[in-house]
């Protein structure tokens, strides 16, 4: 199932004195099972075009055909297309509201007039998919939970709905380390097991060189760079005029290079370093 965006305009407050223009002529195509990072400056419209994703917010212009349907489209069923794109918001967990868990993951299913079998499988599957024990949490407030618990249930209430597109507005903002180790592992998971296909959004060049296929950087919003990670991170200059970076290891490649390690061009992960380090190592010297 594909998403194709079309020439994509979009205007907050349109025709009043703090009128907006947050994407302008936004054209990509994101194809099933990929996943794709999607970075840019705070403000550079990454979220706002997020949210066109499942039809959450509507085009000023421009259009957005998600297998095949155009949201704009007043034949098409958004309430199928939000089963299909499930979007997790940056702080999911603040709109966790139910009495336990296995009540807000069940919210969305009972919304769809499923019949209780059903929505105790998908519940099940979902707390199973985000590493939740059903049989010790599904009773427990979720705000008993801890942090990184509170987040997993929130995506577990997306899950439930069985997308086949995940979208993750900064899907790590807050927590600690071992939060967000646990919420990346949990993400890369749901990719390479259940073939879903992802958009994360990070301000995370880290994070984003760890998981993603696929890098679509924004800026004043327009796409500005489509790329694989290594295209795109081979870009530093250019990522660092629009208030961005590269990833740690891509730094680090850099100072060795300039140390006179014999460091090739284009590593932006820290295996990639490992390796290449044990290269030069076993060749005796710091050259290629």
């Amino acid at each position: 199932m594909s998403i194709v965006i079309e020439h994509l305009n979009y205007i907050y407050m349109s025709g009043g004195p703090y009128e907006t223009h947050a994407l302008h002529d936004v054209s990509l195509t994101i194809e099933d099972g990929e996943f794709v990072g999607l970075i840019g400056h705070t403000g550079s419209g990454k979220s706002t075009l997020v949210q066109h994703l499942n039809g959450l917010i509507m085009p000023a212009s421009g259009r957005v055909l998600v297998d095949g349907m155009d949201l704009s489209d007043k034949q098409t069923d958004r309430r199928a297309i939000r089963q299909k794109v499930g979007l997790v918001f940056q702080y999911p967990e603040n709109q966790l509201f139910e009495e336990t868990v296995e009540k807000d993951i069940a919210f969305g299913p009972k919304n769809l007039g499923l019949n209780e079998a059903e929505i105790d499988r998908r519940v099940r599957d979902a707390m199973r998919r985000v590493a939740l024990d059903y049989d010790a949490l599904h009773d427990r407030s979720v705000f008993e939970l801890s942090g990184g618990q509170m987040r997993r249930v929130a995506i577990a209430g997306v899950l439930a709905m069985e997308p086949r597109v995940l979208v993750l507005d900064e899907p790590c903002a807050g927590l600690d380390p071992r939060g967000r180790e646990e919420i990346l592992g949990l993400i890369r998971d749901l990719h390479r097991e259940a073939g879903t296909t992802v958009v994360m959004v990070s301000h995370s060049m880290d994070d984003v060189a760890s998981l993603a296929e696929r890098v679509i950087v924004m800026n004043h919003g327009e796409v500005v760079m489509d790329g694989t990670p290594r295209d795109v991170f081979a870009c530093g200059e250019e990522l660092r005029g629009m208030g961005l970076d590269v990833p740690q290891a891509a730094q680090l490649a850099q100072k060795l290079r300039e140390r006179g390690f014999g460091i090739p061009q284009g590593i932006y992960r820290i295996e990639e370093i490992r390796a290449e380090i044990a290269r030069i190592a076993a060749q005796g010297g710091r050259h290629a």
